[in-house]
């Protein structure tokens, strides 16, 4: 990876510091963008990246970061969109949106937006999401977004509105892989597997799967949850996985992908309602 710049989102801890730490060992110029400004200046001491600090529920600081960052940058190689959470409780955030929903979909989605200039100008570039098998749980219906993704039958259900945004993240990367740039971006989803680390803190159900016996059988480690973004990032081929979900190493397409991953025409759809959602002209 020498030669090569990589942005990495969620950088301050977990799965994110971990990439951080493996890709800069292959020799990369790394960014880490984190939410906490003490965490991720030690992240970036640790492995000589450069720190950017932004906190994905406010849209303002994403803009700013990617201001920050093409200003860096000018090449970016590799675009890690690893930033994510699971809150317990229903937030709107200042930007109108349900809080997880924008975190985890509409702020990668506005970051992207923003730097898709250095990427198409850095050829063979690629972004990487980091999503889950948890969209099989999700659903999309563009008329009730704005509402709330998270609610159900009134009642607001945190691993509804955590599975719509990941089925989100797959929509998201098959149609900027439609979209077709010439000279790259591709993109790719993955699920990096059940990872120990800071995520999802908050929840009952998380806190209990990570607690033994059951973390033993069904968790890993950052070290190991970083493996597959560290090999999306430095495959030879990336045109081969343009567009599709992966489980860890693996193809996730045939069982892993809700109904809606497929649908072209939902694609396109989310991809004009987060044009809106995050202020960018159509």
């Amino acid at each position: 990876m020498a030669g090569r710049t990589v942005v990495v989102t969620g950088a301050s801890a977990g799965l994110g510091a971990e990439a951080v730490r493996q890709l800069a060992g292959l020799g990369a110029r790394i960014i880490a963008l984190g939410r906490s400004p003490l965490k991720t200046a030690a992240v970036a001491a640790e492995t000589g990246a450069t720190p950017v600090v932004a906190d994905f529920a406010r849209l303002a600081d994403v803009r700013c970061a990617a201001a920050e960052v093409a200003a860096l940058c000018p090449r970016i190689d590799v675009l890690v969109n690893n930033a994510g959470g699971l809150f317990p409780h229903r937030v709107v955030t200042e930007d109108g949106n349900e809080l997880t929903f924008q975190v985890n979909h509409l702020a990668p989605f506005l970051l992207t937006s923003l730097l898709l200039p250095r990427l198409r100008d850095t050829p063979g570039s690629r972004v990487i999401v980091t999503s889950s098998f948890m969209n099989l749980e999700g659903r999309i219906d563009l008329a009730g977004l704005e509402a709330d993704p998270g609610c159900v039958d009134r009642r607001y259900r945190p691993f509804v509105s955590y599975s719509t945004s990941k089925l989100a993240n797959i929509l998201f990367v098959k149609e900027l892989a439609r979209r077709g740039y010439p000279d790259g971006p591709t993109a790719t989803a993955v699920h990096p597997g059940v990872v120990l680390s800071s995520f999802g803190r908050d929840s009952w159900f998380v806190r209990t799967f990570y607690r033994r016996p059951l973390k033993v059988f069904g968790a890993r480690s950052s070290a190991s949850g970083a493996l597959p973004l560290v090999e999306l990032a430095t495959r030879a081929d990336p045109q081969a996985l343009n567009g599709t979900f992966r489980m860890r190493f693996h193809q996730g397409e045939r069982f892993f992908t809700a109904r809606q991953a497929n649908d072209p025409g939902l694609a396109r759809g989310l991809w004009d309602y987060s044009l809106e959602r995050v202020g960018l002209p159509a």
